[in-house]
């Protein structure tokens, strides 16, 4: 918090013989002056009913606690929805908003305090914005899929949906430039510039045609999708309609809502859109704003917090049908204790035959492939759950906990202790 002296020094500044002077903005400068010594009074124009948003709340509850605290007055925003009656006569330093409609940006406006956008949606003069950066989301998606080996892609969004569009037109512009063609969905009934939760209830009438045009896309398909519910649709029409998951089709979502990617079938591989570090940041702009410093006139991008990888992309490419059955044997059962000699089983291939295969596709032994999946198990367990090591290493199929925490240094570098330590270590940054 700033303290008497910072005050005092702020107020020498502008002061002539002890009286302040006629300075421009001078009521501003005493207002965010005053704003240094109180409880900030913030209003929260943003929903909660998906994991994105909840999200961007704990982003701004995190900033509160470490320079606040600030005292918050949450309304509770669907899509479409005017500024809440209250809001009018409100008294109170500053606004956090998703602005979805040129309404609710009037009525904001018309409050005449600093207030900060949390969707991007609309250029508003005199109110900046956040934004994900749908180039760096697309590019994390596509070389996902090419480092499993795709070469043939699609895109399935909600047509007319500002985010949709966006990263539909940065994933197709990426692989396009890398020399690779994209599907892009285009239902004949779907609405053009409908808002995006209308958009999404009608996307769930567009189920069987999702599943005719991934039938008559060339195979095996990489598909990324608008955000994870619509990769819900997508996994959802495929198990309706007997499209195998992930090996003729993988699926990247976007966002990372855990809810939605455990609910699917399999559960989906997603982006972590970083929305907690949009929050932090925006809440740090929205501070410095109320203490007088001028609002930013470009566009903030918030670049992705990484890819959460599961079982609807954990698949290679794989042209030799007979290597892509033993590895997705692997990948089922390689924590259940099976052996190279279960793999040659599955697939009725001598062992020189196999060992030979997985090096030309793989570049790795079916052994190693094994270790490669148990090791992928201890780490989730390690950053997911708080099992002790000797249950993480029962589940990943190792015999006793010493193998499975020599390997697991052998391969990180770090013990299990000091990678779970770190996966869970990992905070918000300072917001500048």
């Amino acid at each position: 918090m700033v303290n008497s002296v910072t005050i005092f020094g702020v107020l020498r500044r502008f002061s002539v013989h002890g009286k302040m002077t006629g300075i421009p903005g001078q009521p501003r400068l005493l207002a965010g002056i005053a704003a240094m010594t109180r409880r900030l009074r913030i209003a929260l124009l943003v929903g909660s009913s998906r994991q994105y948003r909840r999200d961007l709340l704990c982003g701004i509850a995190a900033y509160s606690r470490v320079h606040g605290p600030w005292s918050f007055y949450h309304q509770e925003q669907m899509t479409g929805d005017s500024a809440p009656a209250w809001l009018k006569g409100w008294s109170g330093d500053g606004i956090l908003a998703r602005i979805e409609s040129r309404r609710l940006a009037e009525q904001i406006g018309e409050m005449g305090l600093p207030t900060v956008d949390l969707l991007g949606l609309h250029n508003i003069e005199g109110i900046p914005s956040f934004d994900n950066d749908s180039d760096a989301v697309a590019r994390l998606a596509a070389d996902h899929l090419l480092e499993r080996g795709f070469e043939h892609f699609a895109y399935c969004g909600l047509t007319g949906v500002h985010y949709s569009d966006r990263s539909g037109e940065s994933f197709t512009n990426y692989l396009s430039a890398a020399g690779y063609e994209v599907s892009v969905f285009d239902h004949p009934k779907q609405s053009r510039a409908v808002a995006a939760s209308k958009a999404e209830v009608k996307g769930l009438l567009h189920e069987d045609a999702v599943a005719a045009w991934i039938q008559s896309l060339p195979k095996p398909l990489g598909l990324m999708a608008c955000n994870d519910l619509r990769a819900h649709q997508v996994l959802n029409a495929c198990g309706k309609h007997d499209i195998a998951v992930p090996d003729e089709v993988a699926v990247v979502g976007a966002d990372n809502d855990e809810v939605l990617c455990e609910l699917s079938d399999p559960p989906l591989t997603s982006i972590d859109a970083n929305a907690r570090q949009m929050g932090y940041e925006a809440a740090a702009l929205l501070e410095r704003m109320i203490h007088g410093e001028p609002c930013p006139t470009e566009k903030i991008l918030i670049k992705p917090g990484g890819i959460i990888v599961r079982q609807s992309t954990e698949v290679l490419a794989i042209a030799d049908r007979t290597v892509a059955t033993a590895v997705r044997f692997i990948r089922e059962h390689a924590c259940n204790g099976i052996d190279v000699e279960d793999v040659l089983g599955s697939v009725r291939l001598s062992r020189s035959t196999l060992e030979r295969r997985f090096a030309k596709f793989l570049g790795r032994s079916p052994k190693s492939e094994i270790l490669r999946v148990q090791l992928q198990h201890v780490k989730r367990f390690l950053t997911e759950t708080d099992y002790p090591l000797a249950k993480i290493a029962r589940l990943a199929g190792f015999s006793h906990v010493e193998n499975m925490c020599n390997f697991f240094k052998t391969k990180t570098g770090k013990t299990p202790g000091q990678f779970r330590k770190e996966a869970r270590g990992q905070g918000l940054g300072t917001g500048g």
